[in-house]
């Protein structure tokens, strides 16, 4: 196991502001007394990080040559590493975490129009803020296994460049992938040229269909822990996604055929389709299967699922999700599957239960809360709280995100942020549960202040009148 302390790595805290987030924060959380993390955990999502393989984030100081080789497996492309010689790589992963988060703000900006939202420029954005960090944390693990002393500062006259759009996800950056959906487009258009075939819908859905999962093999991934099949770049790479991708990328490669789909949440699924005056032609089984089954998978036949439940008369009775609906689904995924693979080691640990063990009348701080503290890995829990963030991007006021981001916060120590976001969610929150909020923050906020009186070396216990 490798294992670093992050001392002194600060990102500026979420702000509220009039109408929403602040999107010039990138609603980082302080770093700086993380403790200490593990990171045998997520190899699977880097590219260049295989089982087996050396970690080459080890500064040398070898030959250029060979320097030149290792930067070439790194996260980042090799030559934007080589223009920033003044710069260590921990700074570009810094600034890659940021201009990240204000890429994706800016791309699902209130200010735009929900059609002009591109689905897969956004979540490509969460992936590479998400590989950043991670690389960021290997950077510092590489040097703390080494011993480094060198004079790490950032100089003045850093040449700058565009370090998000040069991040290397999966062996591509973030305009090749698009281009890769590009490619999928056009080898549908080849499908249809080879069959001689029109405009019809039928027609050009049963092409893409062959083109996504005959042709390329995309599938659904039923591990519901499994974080790679929830970033687009791996699912664009291995095409085994989980079901809200594998519609982002049936939407995103529509939409360069100029053919809409929409989609809307049904229980736990998402379904898509395309809108039509004759919705019984997508129900219509031929070889066994409907065009909306095989477009939608196994879920429409399950009778355990609502989306079995969906028909030609149902269908049209459905609310349409926006594409910031469906970001936000993706997120709200993402959160769930780093949350469990946190509290891995607490089963059946949830996010509000402290909140229930504190509402009783007449209870008390207890001096003794952190001996019975839940252990958590540290890296997932940060991932988890990194996408709960992007959600209050996309949801400001959705006072459940908000509790839920403010307990993350909680359990990661921050007791401080806690107590600002767990107050601002409990003005937002029906009235029932801001009374469960209420104890709890004010216990919080005493463990906030004992926090603050023992970093200042004072012994013996704060006397709280």
């Amino acid at each position: 196991m490798l294992s670093l302390s992050l001392h002194g790595l600060n990102y500026q805290q979420m702000r509220m502001v009039s109408g929403g987030v602040n999107a010039s924060s990138p609603a980082m959380a302080s770093l700086g007394s993380r403790g200490r993390y593990e990171f045998n955990s997520c190899g699977g999502i880097w590219s260049g990080f295989g089982k087996g393989k050396r970690n080459n984030l080890i500064a040398t100081t070898g030959n250029a040559a060979l320097k030149k080789r290792r930067l070439s497996n790194l996260p980042l492309c090799s030559s934007a590493l080589a223009e920033s010689r003044n710069s260590s790589r921990a700074d570009i992963y810094k600034e890659v975490l940021e201009a990240a988060r204000e890429r994706f703000t800016q791309e699902i900006s209130f200010q735009s129009k929900d059609k002009d939202i591109s689905l897969a420029k956004a979540l490509l954005y969460v992936a590479a803020e998400d590989e950043a960090f991670l690389a960021l944390n290997r950077e510092l693990d590489s040097r703390s296994l080494n011993n480094e002393r060198r004079d790490l500062s950032s100089p003045s006259d850093a040449e700058e460049s565009d370090y998000v759009e040069a991040m290397l996800l999966a062996g591509k950056n973030i305009s090749e992938w698009l281009s890769e959906l590009d490619a999928i487009a056009k080898q549908v258009e080849a499908e249809l040229v080879s069959r001689d075939i029109g405009c019809d819908l039928v027609e050009v859905l049963e092409a893409v269909n062959k083109v996504l999962f005959e042709l390329r093999g995309f599938k659904r991934s039923f591990i519901v822990t499994d974080s790679k099949c929830s970033y687009l770049h791996f699912v664009l790479s291995s095409g085994c996604a989980s079901a809200i991708l594998l519609s982002v990328i049936y939407i995103e490669v529509c939409r360069r055929l100029n053919l809409t789909i929409v989609g809307s949440r049904v229980g736990e699924d998402f379904l898509i389709w395309p809108p039509t005056g004759n919705p019984e032609r997508l129900f219509k089984v031929t070889s066994g299967h409907s065009l909306f089954g095989v477009v939608n998978g196994k879920c429409v036949d399950d009778p355990r699922s609502k989306a079995s439940d969906i028909n030609s008369n149902s269908l049209l009775g459905l609310d349409i999700a926006a594409n910031r609906d469906i970001i936000g689904i993706a997120l709200a995924n993402l959160m769930r599957i780093y949350w469990k693979r946190a509290s891995r080691k607490n089963y059946g640990l949830m996010l509000t239960s402290p909140l229930r063990s504190v509402y009783k009348a007449g209870e008390k701080f207890n001096k003794n809360d952190g001996a019975n503290f839940p252990l958590l890995r540290p890296q997932e829990l940060r991932l988890a709280i990194m996408a709960s963030q992007r959600l209050l991007i996309l949801q400001p006021h959705n006072w459940s995100l908000r509790r839920d981001y403010g307990m993350m916060l909680y359990y990661s120590r921050e007791y401080e942020e806690a107590v600002q976001e767990l107050s601002i969610c409990m003005a937002f929150a029906p009235e029932e549960e801001a009374e469960v909020l209420e104890p709890f923050v004010e216990k919080l906020h005493l463990m906030r202040l004992e926090s603050s009186w023992k970093s200042l070396g004072q012994k013996g216990r704060l006397a709280v009148p």
